[in-house]
């Protein structure tokens, strides 16, 4: 079985907000996170705090699951 290597959250939210068909301004707007803030975030030159994150997340529909990481065969769990 192959999966495919999700990278950091900030990646994911970066990801999400790409697709979410708003405009940077849009969100800005409608979560009142300044504009320079989101493009250093969007360009990795920052980040956001938690309630920023969790505006956008309500805004755009976010939600955040967690897996469960597969060990490889032949390692003992700690």
């Amino acid at each position: 079985m192959t999966t495919k290597k999700q990278g950091k959250v900030s990646d994911q939210v970066r990801r999400a907000i790409e697709r979410c068909g708003r405009t940077r301004y849009a969100i800005s707007k409608e979560t009142g996170i300044d504009q320079a803030t989101l493009s250093r975030f969007m360009s990795g030159a920052g980040g956001l705090s938690t309630e920023a994150l969790d505006a956008i997340g309500e805004l755009i529909g976010l939600k955040v699951t967690q897996t469960t990481p597969t060990r490889r065969a032949g390692t003992k769990g700690k």
